[in-house]
């Protein structure tokens, strides 16, 4: 079954450029210049994943991406001219589940599309018994974790961080959503908790934070589990 996309981009040359690129990966598109539009073939025809330029005119795409998110949680991937963490924050916080700075280049950003449409797929099956990246295993159903063919010993609360992390990978966790996740009681845990229980569950994995660690740390946003 082909994929439904909706771009909602005011630049034409960028947004025809965008239609023809998911087009030629397979993509089924319809792309509108402002939100109002946008919201309306949002509510008509929902599909499976939509594109949003924050910079529209009128009806700005701050205000589309909550109004989108009232109803759905359909993954929408942000475009922003600006590349202030602020409003990288500020997307992610309002709903978003994914943002790219423009420009960027065209295999990064159908990646990306990949990315969020897969994930999407994964959220309605049934949660797996096992995971097994070809170094780390985790067996959810008796919370055994094995690195390089040997058995790891973890906290209750380090194993609730991997099995989160392993659960949400490819998606950046924020050291709140962490404190959710992983702490039985996360109340009057500071961010710093999770830092210091990434840092000693990277150091049980056996890698630091450097290129090849499973757990990347993005810098103002979180955490993340390559996999």
């Amino acid at each position: 079954m082909t994929e439904r996309v909706l771009v909602i981009e005011d630049d034409r040359d960028i947004g025809l450029g965008i239609k023809t690129v998911l087009a030629k990966n397979g993509f089924e598109v319809t792309a509108v210049a402002n939100g109002r539009e946008g919201l309306r073939v949002f509510h008509g025809a929902p599909p499976d994943l939509v594109i949003l330029d924050i910079g529209l005119p009128e009806m700005d795409g701050w205000t589309v991406l909550e109004r989108m998110r009232d109803l759905s949680d359909i993954p929408i991937l942000v475009l922003t001219s600006h590349s202030q963490e602020a409003d990288k924050v500020r997307g992610l916080r309002g709903g978003a589940d994914d943002y790219l700075t423009k420009p960027f280049g065209n295999a990064e950003f159908v990646a990306r599309v990949q990315a969020l449409l897969r994930r999407r797929q994964a959220a309605g099956r049934p949660p797996p018994e096992f995971y097994d990246d070809g170094t780390v295993q985790v067996n959810f159903g008796t919370q055994e974790v094995i690195v390089d063919g040997e058995p790891v010993g973890l906290t209750p609360t380090e194993y609730r961080l991997l099995a989160a992390l392993v659960k949400h990978r490819g998606q950046v966790l924020s050291p709140v959503k962490l404190l959710e996740l992983a702490w039985s009681d996360p109340f009057g845990v500071g961010p710093d908790r999770v830092k210091y229980s990434v840092m000693r569950l990277r150091r049980k994995l056996g890698s630091d934070s450097g290129p090849g660690a499973p757990i990347e740390a993005v810098r103002g946003f979180g955490y993340r589990y390559r996999g």
